[in-house]
């Protein structure tokens, strides 16, 4: 089973120098990985190094805090799209969801997405923050204001994605829209496990072998859930085909 389509590569500490950008770029193409995620300053140089590659960059704003305004946050996710961004996570404002301030929250994720358009819309509500009703209701406000995907952390906080948090978003928003789950997932076996619960992205801080085909792996629910979707895709192409000869 191959997930590297499913994985961001991702190096956000401050401290990255080019040269690492340069080398997470190419470790991304060498695996396949769906995307780099990079600091907003090296979107240009991620650019740079994925010319004509299917491999997507994406971005952060607000990060990691999400404490700025909603201005910086709409002014940073347009700059990042003209520099060649395809994806956008931005961080919600903790402190507003703490005050119940929900009007807020949903203005600054409705003016961020109008902001970007067609652009992927990741917001991260670092659930190591909030409680169960918190998570939920961040999941809920996430839907409307447009979010296609709900993610789990910054990798900067307390601690990352858990199995819990992932399986109390998934319930609360069914396939409104998708899940990343990020921060404390460093194998492959991890990282099946979130897929398995309901996970559609995994943002990995190191390198994730995304090929296994274990008996454990085969024996999976995923596995099972890969095979009847490539057998569906496989299907539908030789159905193209045989329409196509036949005129």
């Amino acid at each position: 089973m191959n997930i590297c389509k499913q994985i961001d590569y991702t190096l956000l500490e401050s401290n990255a120098t080019q040269r690492d950008i340069m080398g997470l770029c190419e470790q991304a193409q060498e695996n396949n990985y769906h995307s780099v995620c990079v600091n907003s300053c090296y979107v240009t140089l991620a650019k740079q190094m994925l010319p004509e590659s299917n491999i997507k960059i994406s971005t952060v704003i607000g990060f990691p805090l999400g404490a700025t305004t909603t201005k910086a946050k709409v002014f940073e996710a347009r700059q990042a799209i003209l520099d060649g961004a395809d994806e956008i996570g931005m961080v919600i404002n903790i402190g507003y969801l703490k005050s119940k301030n929900y009007v807020s929250i949903l203005k600054d994720i409705t003016d961020v997405k109008l902001a970007i358009g067609s652009k992927t819309l990741k917001v991260i509500i670092e659930i190591s923050e909030l409680n169960k009703n918190e998570i939920i209701k961040a999941s809920e406000i996430c839907l409307d204001g447009g979010a296609n995907y709900i993610e789990t952390s910054t990798g900067f906080s307390k601690s990352g994605a858990t199995l819990t948090a992932v399986k109390i978003i998934k319930k609360t928003i069914k396939d409104r829209a998708k899940i990343k789950a990020t921060g404390e997932i460093f194998d492959f076996q991890t990282a099946i496990k979130y897929l398995e619960v309901g996970a559609d992205r995994i943002g990995a801080f190191t390198i994730i072998n995304p090929f296994n085909n274990t008996r454990q792996i085969r024996n999976s629910k995923i596995y099972k859930q890969f095979l009847e979707k490539s057998q569906k895709e496989n299907t539908t192409e030789e159905d193209k085909t045989t329409h196509r000869t036949a005129f």
